[in-house]
């Protein structure tokens, strides 16, 4: 690269808006290791850190990167043992991650609950962020180990879910099958005075062949009579809910994002008065990126694997969609690649940089994916910065 060539590349402003690659890289750690991986090869280029999440596991460490400031709480685990779990808070404005509190993360390991895990934690959590002074709760929904249709998060914030004898049903979507009667009239009174928008990237209902149950009770170890078990029982817990508070239980069961995350959607929705927007839309707004993406002439984005449901929601769909919007070219890191360059294409993403195309073997790509990132954002600088 002549001198010229270095002076022009240097003027250059990259933006790394990448998600995480899932058990490999934290988002802010893909930032890192791609900032390296240019620096390497253009030393003096300009990159900008914007760490993004879509409301699933990592969008507290998000906001945080963005300037929020981290809150530690212990609240209930989904399996009823205590944890320590974090929001991020920044001028009234909470950033509430239910996984941090109810995520399949947090279960030993080879442990899994799907009838009796529940969301009670995430109450405390949204709790502790209305004690916190929020005004703005931006509810992130994702990475769940429940199906609970969010009755735990609303027992924890003061409803009554009892069973024929008159005590709190069991936990879980499983104990959801006694529940008799409901009663939301003990919910947390600073909610209605509170705007919580549940940010999440699937628009599935709570039951049915789309709902929670169907669709994403078996990587929570849900096996097929387990996932009928608990569609009966969402389904018998829309029915009661809707006795107790009428019509409007019955039209969130049906609204796109009732099914996030175990159905706590529902709950956030039929509860909490939450409003649903696309979580990569919303915490695009909340970090800030439109500001971002004012300063840069690249933008890299990323997360473990571009594949189809990427282009459904995800991170790295938002950020090309948005950048593509500006006129920005858009390139893609990725730990593994599963879309034709037509699909990104029409996603706004010009390429992608795919880790096992440097280490095919999964297991060493995934146990080496900081060096081999940095190798793949080399590439980047001399396909890009010249």
């Amino acid at each position: 690269m002549t001198d010229g060539a270095v002076t022009e590349a240097a003027r250059q402003h990259v933006l790394v808006a990448a998600d995480k690659f899932k058990g490999s890289l934290t988002a802010v750690q893909v930032a890192e290791r791609v900032r390296a991986g240019l620096r390497h090869v253009v030393p003096g280029v300009d990159v900008e850190a914007l760490p993004v999440a879509d409301g699933g596991d990592g969008t507290v460490a998000a906001a945080v990167a963005a300037g929020f400031e981290r809150r530690e709480v212990r609240v209930t685990g989904p399996l009823g043992e205590p944890v320590t779990a974090a929001f991020a808070l920044r001028d009234g404005t909470a950033v509430v991650e239910m996984a941090e509190a109810s995520g399949l993360s947090l279960l030993p390991d080879g442990v899994l609950a799907p009838l009796t895990a529940t969301t009670y934690g995430s109450g405390e959590l949204l709790r502790a962020a209305l004690d916190a002074g929020a005004r703005t709760i931006v509810f992130g929904v994702g990475g769940s180990a429940t199906t609970d249709g969010g009755a735990g998060m609303l027992a924890a914030l003061g409803a009554r879910l009892l069973d024929a004898s008159g005590e709190p049903v069991g936990p879980g979507g499983g104990g959801l099958r006694d529940l008799a009667t409901a009663d939301l009239s003990g919910l947390d009174p600073r909610l209605p005075d509170v705007d919580v928008v549940l940010a999440s990237d699937v628009d599935n209902p709570l039951t049915g062949p789309k709902g929670a149950p169907a669709v994403f009770g078996p990587q929570k170890g849900a096996s097929p009579e387990d996932v009928a078990v608990l569609d009966a029982a969402l389904s018998h817990y829309a029915k009661v809910l809707e006795n107790a508070i009428g019509p409007r239980a019955a039209e969130a069961a049906a609204s796109p994002g009732a099914g996030g995350a175990g159905g706590i959607g529902y709950g956030a929705l039929v509860g909490l008065g939450a409003s649903f927007r696309p979580g990569i839309e919303l915490m695009l707004d909340i970090l800030g990126f439109t500001e971002a993406l004012d300063r840069a002439t690249l933008v890299i984005t990323g997360e473990g694997s571009l594949d189809e449901q990427t282009l459904h929601g995800k991170a790295p769909a938002g950020v090309a969609a948005a950048a593509r919007a500006a006129g920005i070219e858009v390139v893609a890191v990725c730990g593994r690649l599963a879309l034709p360059p037509e699909a990104l294409g029409r996603a706004g993403i010009r390429r992608a940089y795919a880790l096992t195309e440097l280490e095919p073997d999964p297991a060493r790509c995934m146990a080496e994916a900081g060096p081999l990132l940095e190798r793949a954002a080399a590439n980047i600088a001399r396909d890009f910065l010249r």
